[in-house]
């Protein structure tokens, strides 16, 4: 059965004229399933009982079940989602002064094998689709009573290997008759998919435009990052110069730090000549030991003496604070775990 979360407020509209409905009842069913975010066409009480039989005998609403739910002292949750076909996602919710911010999986396991991400030990099962992607950010309001004001494509997956997907879902997360989430709190992680950077950006989204780079050189890169020998760095950063250029938007780079291998003063000399001039933001990212990893955490020290000689050098970079990395919530900690 169809899970009707899949359909923008458009493509509903068709849908309800070919089961013999007008198409102005598919604002009233968005306005059920993402402000009230009900579980059963039958809470959906202003529409007749004739089409809320013809909605559940054709569609599912998709509503993902809690199957294990740790919380931090910092206040930071993880959830372990069943998404109703066997399988299982991960899903976390952080808590800033600005708001909540929810980080969505995108993939059921992941295909691009980083050697410091937890998620290379989940084998790659299926993309999720789109509803399902705006499902994880329902079930956390739900859940918790409160708003998500700002959400994070970095959870399991690589979210521009299921490009249509998650293209997809932001315009529902975006949507005044979805979740009405600004596109600017909205962003997009990527290891690094040339192609499909330059196909973000002829889509005129105004979401911010995450790269994990994590090293200065091919030979680091592709060491730490496989996805690096089909696109080395030198074709990514003309890909992120052209993204800029057509969209205006600032790029944040993503870089995780590991001791004694990318978190020297060389390291950030050469990151300085990659990004000057450039229109972005560094994000530096404690690297977290994983299972079986072969990269441990750099000191705070060499991490905030990275940070200084970027800034020094008039490239904008600052530390993430660290959140859930008592639940291994933080990035990159999760256990390599398969599930069922």
């Amino acid at each position: 059965m169809k899970n009707i979360k899949d359909y923008s407020l458009e493509d509903l509209k068709e849908q309800l004229k070919e089961i013999g409905e007008k198409p102005y009842r598919a604002e009233q069913i968005c306005q059920w399933l993402y402000t009230e975010k009900v579980q059963t066409f039958d809470d959906m009480t202003n529409l007749s009982l004739e089409l809320r039989e013809k909605l559940k005998s054709n569609y599912n609403i998709c509503n993902f079940k809690i199957l294990r739910k740790q919380e931090s002292k910092d206040g930071t949750i993880k959830y372990l989602f069943d998404v109703l076909d066997g399988n299982a996602i991960e899903t976390v919710l952080m808590k800033y002064h600005h708001g909540n911010s929810v980080c969505v999986s995108t993939q059921i396991g992941c295909k691009m094998g980083c050697k410091f991400c937890a998620s290379t030990g989940i084998n790659f099962i299926r993309n999720l689709t789109s509803g399902e992607i705006v499902e994880q950010i329902i079930k956390v309001e739900q859940d918790t009573g409160e708003r998500v004001s700002n959400v994070v494509f970095m959870g399991i997956g690589e979210p521009l290997d299921n490009y249509d997907n998650v293209v997809n879902a932001i315009r529902k997360i975006n949507h005044p008759k979805g979740l009405n989430i600004g596109a600017r709190h909205i962003s997009v992680s990527t290891s690094g998919l040339v192609p499909q950077i330059y196909k973000l950006a002829e889509e005129n989204i105004q979401c911010t435009l995450s790269i994990s780079l994590h090293a200065t050189n091919n030979e680091k890169r592709s060491s730490m990052m496989p996805v690096n020998k089909i696109y080395p760095i030198e074709q990514l950063l003309q890909a992120c110069r052209d993204y800029i250029a057509k969209t205006n938007r600032r790029i944040s780079f993503e870089y995780a730090l590991a001791k004694d291998n990318n978190d020297n003063l060389e390291d950030a000399k050469e990151l300085v000549k990659l990004l000057k001039g450039m229109l972005c933001h560094v994000n530096l990212i404690p690297i977290n030991k994983i299972e079986n990893g072969q990269y441990n955490k750099s000191s705070i020290e060499n991490v905030m003496k990275f940070r200084d000689y970027l800034n020094d050098h008039g490239i904008v970079a600052t530390i993430r604070r660290e959140l859930g990395s008592d639940i291994e919530a933080a990035c990159r900690t999760a256990k390599k775990k398969k599930f069922k």
